[in-house]
């Protein structure tokens, strides 16, 4: 506990909610696991960062002279005593954030900051009270803060600092949020309820309308006493039949400020981290970055001073009393969570989904998510293409079961001619809508969970909101489960929730009689748009937490979820291409075809269909008897790529010819002639679309159209690569890896001779060279070197004496010779391929370094 030094006036406290600042840390930044043992620490060390940056960045007039983080000690106080139900609906906390609840605890005392928490009383009530005291000293208090529970707080000398957005939330945001001043902040909100907290409040009454009716009656208990004057019948009426429950949330939402406290504010006094304590902690939870950055501020030597023991604690306690497991994670087979059951058990009732129609449903949707810290969300439109199609409504889920659609652009189909049918009423207006969405959807803080969640960042992007950040159960889910199954919702749904989504077809008709999302009605919509929010909530609720179970965190939070917005805005961005050089091109290829084909037939000695496979094989293995024939499943001779390379290396000209053909064909057909389609004629450019879960090895795929295989080793591959260009004052630059495989292969395989190299500057494949054939590296000739990189490559994805007898022209036992003498030379790497074999034998998988299975 930091010194004692009395308030006076001028002195300056900060109360720190500290589930706030957990929440924020764990949601705003990537979750992170110590290396030595997989225990989760993501949220402490975005939790230290932010405490570190509010010690240091402070406006040198309101910096701290006290400071105290308050945090909740337990998930009972009071409160239950007053209605049990209170915070009832409260999830769990995720199982990767439980063991940092109490790490953050210490990381509080480690920054030699007062951590303050008391029995029987939530952190809001200690922070009402310290901020009580504070004013009455005369000092100014700042509770860090965005919590809408804690604006009630706001008065002279009291205001609450959002350090998210750097911004004080005084009296004057108090009234924008609530529509009241702060003192009667707790009488609308008694009317609002709350969903979040289980605050149970007057149905059918929001923030909006409490507001109006606290300005106009004054407050809670007048209002009640005058409920007959209200004009609205069911307003009336509900205010009547729920005065007691209007009076019980008063009662759960007003914070106390007389906590007989057992820490006294004066004990809050700021004193300078010790560097031994703070930097001992850091080292014991690997934070080297941020220790070499404290170290400095502090002119501490990190070498000198010893990792500190820690406590790991799961909180909130089982039992009634701290659970205390070791560091290790448990086992990758634990895969289900202890409420799987209990969350597997809520029903998919549709009747429950909202459709939101007025922007006082809208608000309460917006403040749920806000308190909740996450939301699920998820986009309908009227056409599959992000980048062309309109925006036809919004879904939101805060919590299972809890789900609501937004409508936007529906409208009545069949009699709207060229202009489509005229706009459905009752729905909200698409701009106002959207901004009132556009501050929670792009709010750091709060977590945004989506499947597929690019597609609906890209749609979302394109009417002026970058939603971020994200969480994706697609990619939860492709990390968990590989390229072994699919990864859609639907898919999703059936193998982990048992539950069957409404189908599309369902709503919007198939073949002819489809239509459009924007001509579905209402009543049909809300059920499937806001169900598609539940299932990904609910995906996310399941799934998320095997991701540490499963040590697969590091593969998620390093390569898949920070990918996302990339690509999002790689695809967005689009790229520019030439169609009059396309079309130039189509032309040429078209020609140079056409003297293949006639050279072809002559060859064969008859015209024939040379893009049929049967013609063709009867030709080369029928009518020619060329050896070496194979027939396929359907009885018909083969004719792909290999088995004419085959022929084409044995002389048999007919076969080389045929194989230029199709590479002309295919550059037409694939890309000189179907490119130009792809435009869009918004942007002006081609904007591809890069799948994340589609391959069983991490490898993006690109779709509509493919621009991850134009072709570079022809020269016609050159030329069509030619046709992609830079816009006016821009360049387009190439860039790759120096031979990456290799290296990769040096460290995992551990291969001393390949290390050295590396780290010498030394030409790799020259060195093969002068391993495998005894030749000095100095003035080799660069036939030998183009040799050495083939068997380089080669070897390491397992090419056989036969594959790499064709790559170089020589004889299979010549080859095979080449292989054996690698594997002498450099015998570590057929151990590593020989041990990764066995285990991929005996566990069924094998995994990156990164985890990836």
């Amino acid at each position: 506990m930091p010194n004692s030094q009395a308030l006076k006036p001028g002195d300056h406290v900060y109360l720190i909610d500290g589930s706030g600042y957990i929440f924020r840390a764990y949601h705003a930044l990537p979750p992170l696991t110590r290396k030595s043992d997989g225990l989760p620490v993501g949220a402490v060390q975005g939790f230290c960062n932010m405490l570190w940056k509010l010690l240091k960045e402070t406006n040198a007039g309101q910096k701290p002279t006290h400071l105290a983080v308050i945090y909740d000690h337990s998930a009972t106080t009071f409160r239950n005593r007053i209605y049990p139900q209170y915070k009832a609906n409260r999830v769990e906390p995720p199982a990767d954030l439980r063991p940092q609840f109490g790490l953050i605890r210490q990381a509080t005392r480690a920054f030699n900051v007062a951590c303050i928490e008391q029995e029987d009383y939530e952190a809001d009530d200690l922070i009402a009270t310290y901020a009580r005291q504070a004013a009455e000293a005369g000092a100014t208090c700042r509770i860090v803060s965005s919590d809408k529970d804690l604006m009630q707080l706001v008065r002279p000398g009291v205001a609450l600092f959002d350090t998210m957005k750097d911004r004080l939330i005084g009296e004057a945001e108090v009234l924008e949020k609530f529509g009241v001043a702060p003192n009667k902040v707790i009488d609308v909100q008694a009317l609002a309820g709350d969903s979040i907290d289980n605050v149970p409040g007057v149905p059918g009454i929001g923030v909006k309308t409490g507001a109006q009716l606290i300005t106009e009656y004054g407050d809670l208990e007048s209002l009640l006493a005058r409920a007959t004057e209200i004009k609205q019948q069911k307003r009336r009426e509900n205010l009547i039949a729920f005065a007691e429950q209007a009076r019980i949330s008063k009662i759960l939402v007003t914070l106390d400020a007389h906590v007989p406290v057992e820490h006294q504010i004066a004990d809050f006094a700021v004193d300078p981290p010790n560097a031994a304590q703070l930097i001992g902690f850091l080292k014991t939870l690997e934070f080297v970055s941020f220790t070499r950055k404290v170290a400095g501020e502090l002119s501490a030597d990190a070498n000198e001073i010893e990792p500190t023991p820690i406590d790991i604690q799961f909180w909130p306690p089982e039992g009634g009393a701290p659970e205390a497991p070791t560091a290790s994670p448990p086992p990758p087979e634990e895969t289900a969570g202890h409420d799987d059951a209990a969350l597997l058990a809520i029903p998919f009732t549709h009747a429950d989904y909202e459709t939101v129609t007025t922007f006082d449903s809208l608000d309460r949707w917006i403040a749920t998510a806000y308190e909740s810290g996450r939301v699920a969300f998820d986009t309908e439109t009227d056409a599959l293409d992000s980048m062309q199609s309109g925006l036809v409504g919004v879904s939101l889920a805060t919590q299972s079961g809890k789900a609501c659609y937004i409508p936007l652009a529906h409208k009545s189909g069949g009699s709207g001619g060229l202009f489509g049918g005229e706009a459905v009423t009752g729905q909200l207006k698409l701009e106002d809508a959207l901004t009132r969405l556009k501050p929670l959807l792009e709010d750091p803080s709060i977590l945004k969970i989506g499947q597929n969640a690019k597609y609906d960042m890209q749609m979302l992007a394109r009417y002026g909101i970058e939603v971020t950040p994200i969480d994706d159960t697609m990619l939860i889910s492709y990390v968990l489960e590989s390229g072994d199954v699919g990864h859609g919702m639907d898919e999703l749904a059936l193998r982990h929730l048992g539950h069957k989504c409404i189908s599309f077809k369902d709503v919007a008709g198939s073949g002819k009689s489809r239509t459009s999302f924007a001509e579905v009605t209402l009543e049909r919509a809300t059920p499937y748009a806001a169900e598609d929010a539940d299932v990904t909530f609910r995906l996310w609720l399941l799934l998320r937490p095997r991701l540490a179970r499963m040590h697969k965190l590091t593969v998620y939070e390093t390569l898949e979820r920070p990918l996302v917005p990339v690509l999002e805005k790689m695809e967005r961005a689009g790229i520019l291409i030439d169609s009059d050089v396309l079309k130039r091109l189509s032309n040429e290829f078209a020609a140079a075809a056409a003297i293949i084909e006639k050279t072809v037939y002559e060859l064969a000695g008859e015209r024939f269909n040379i893009g049929s496979p049967k013609q063709l094989g009867d030709i080369l293995y029928g009518r020619m008897g060329l050896p070496g024939g194979r027939k396929t499943q359907t009885g018909a001779w083969s004719t792909d790529s290999d088995a004419l390379e085959d022929l084409a290396g044995q002389g048999i000209e007919l076969a080389r010819r045929v194989v230029d053909w199709r590479q002309l064909s295919k550059l037409r057909s694939t890309y000189t002639d179907a490119l130009p389609d792809y435009i869009n004629p918004q942007t002006g450019r081609v904007h591809t679309s890069y799948s994340m879960a589609a391959t069983s090895t991490g490898r993006l795929a690109s779709t509509e159209p493919n621009l991850q295989n134009i072709p570079i080793r022809t020269e016609e591959g050159r030329k069509i690569r030619a046709a992609f260009i830079a816009a006016p004052g821009h360049k387009l630059i190439s860039a790759d890896y120096s031979q990456i495989e290799l290296r990769v292969l040096a460290h995992v395989a551990d291969i001393p001779q390949l290390t050295k190299a590396f780290a010498d500057g030394i030409d790799i494949h020259a060195m093969t060279a002068s391993e495998m054939f005894g030749v000095p590296v100095a003035g080799m000739d660069s036939s030998v070197r183009r040799r050495a990189k083939a068997i380089n490559f080669g070897i390491i994805y397992g090419i056989s004496a036969f594959g790499l007898a064709n790559q170089l022209s020589i004889s299979r036992e010549e080859a095979g010779e080449y292989i054996k003498t690698y594997f002498k030379r450099f015998p570590g790497i057929r151990d590593y391929m020989e041990s990764t074999k066995k285990a991929a034998r005996e566990r069924g998988f094998v995994e990156t370094i990164f985890g990836r299975r």
